[in-house]
């Protein structure tokens, strides 16, 4: 119990009392007006008796004044459940508390109820804007109702074009894998996908595309054989890699288009009794840490950059959300390097 005793009942007179300034000063102080002059030691008194007393500001009543809260909303599908999408959560909320803000996150687990629920309690709550989250990068019909605030779309695409999206550089991540396996001096590069190159995902056409680009670019003809559609699951991975292997001309390299892919892929060469990187190396993409640091040997994979841009769409909500046409932010993917590439045992010439 502090010389003042802490009650839910502490006005801002009694702040004021205990701090000895005017109860302007304190209100003053505590929302943080702009223009204000005040000594750091009248700042520090007000702070130290609000504290001591236990008083809270009247986020309603800042509401009522500003005419919006102290919040920026996160909807999302599976984002805060994926055993690395919750990565953008962390980006987006160190970036809003850095300006003040709360993040105020709600997990629809893909219910259009919920989700459409929650956005009008947040929308209610008259937040300062709202990120429109997706666990992996799609096409996304976005609800009307966010025209009503600055929005953003993070991890995917908005397919109207009415609101700015964030989004990873698939391509360029898939030219990045293939292209760490060819400086390895391989030529017969497989790869496994994670869905048809005309369902739509982003993920597998641009990853594919990626692929073929820095196959092109080093003269390997690409042999469709090689190109195998999986289902981004570890099935998917064993599944094709046995058929892989299976071939009179085996691949020396496999590019796993997520690392649960490559995981299956690890499964099947150990039960074909082959050895990574030595017979066979590999790259995936993701860099899920549950994951890819654990396999035996560690799995070099693409990282999804989900804290920069996480940030990034706060940064985006900060400056207004202005709406660009539908223009969509792209981040690069790095490269994570472990231990499974090596060069090839013996180098096969392409087709």
């Amino acid at each position: 119990m502090t010389r003042f005793g802490r009650s839910s009942g502490t006005t801002m007179n009694d702040v004021a009392a205990a701090a000895g300034v005017s109860q302007a000063t304190v209100s003053l102080v505590l929302n943080g007006a702009a223009g204000t002059r005040f000594s750091e030691e009248t700042r520090r008194r007000v702070h130290d008796a609000a504290h001591e007393l236990g008083y809270r500001t009247n986020a309603h009543a800042k509401v009522l004044r500003d005419g919006v809260a102290g919040m920026i909303g996160f909807v999302g599908d599976f984002v805060a459940t994926a055993p690395f999408a919750g990565k953008i959560i962390e980006g987006a909320q160190s970036r809003a508390w850095e300006a003040g803000l709360l993040l105020l996150t709600v997990n629809t687990g893909g219910d259009k109820a919920l989700e459409a629920a929650s956005l009008e309690t947040m929308l209610s709550y008259k937040v300062a804007g709202v990120v429109y989250a997706a666990m992996y990068h799609r096409v996304l019909e976005v609800p009307d109702v966010l025209a009503e605030v600055p929005a953003v779309v993070l991890n995917s695409r908005d397919g109207s074009g009415r609101f700015p999206s964030i989004a990873p550089e698939e391509e360029l991540g898939g030219y990045t894998a293939t292209k760490r396996m060819l400086d390895a001096g391989h030529r017969r590069i497989a790869m496994i996908n994670i869905g048809a190159v005309d369902s739509g995902l982003p993920a597998a056409s641009g990853r594919y595309a990626g692929y073929l680009r820095a196959l092109e670019e080093a003269g390997v003809h690409p042999e469709p054989g090689l190109h195998r559609i999986g289902d981004g699951h570890e099935s998917g991975g064993f599944d094709n890699a046995l058929a892989l292997m299976s071939d009179p001309q085996p691949p020396t390299a496999i590019f796993c288009a997520n690392d649960r892919t490559a995981w299956g892929t690890y499964q099947a060469l150990a039960q074909l009794g082959l050895s990574i990187p030595h017979d066979v190396s590999l790259v995936g993409f993701d860099n899920q840490e549950t994951l890819a640091p654990h396999l035996r040997p560690g799995l070099t994979t693409l990282e999804l950059p989900f804290l920069e841009m996480g940030r990034r769409a706060i940064e985006v909500l900060l400056a207004g959300g202005e709406r660009d046409g539908g223009n969509t932010e792209y981040f690069e993917c790095p490269l994570v390097e472990r231990h499974s590439v090596a060069a090839p045992l013996k180098v096969t010439s392409s087709h």
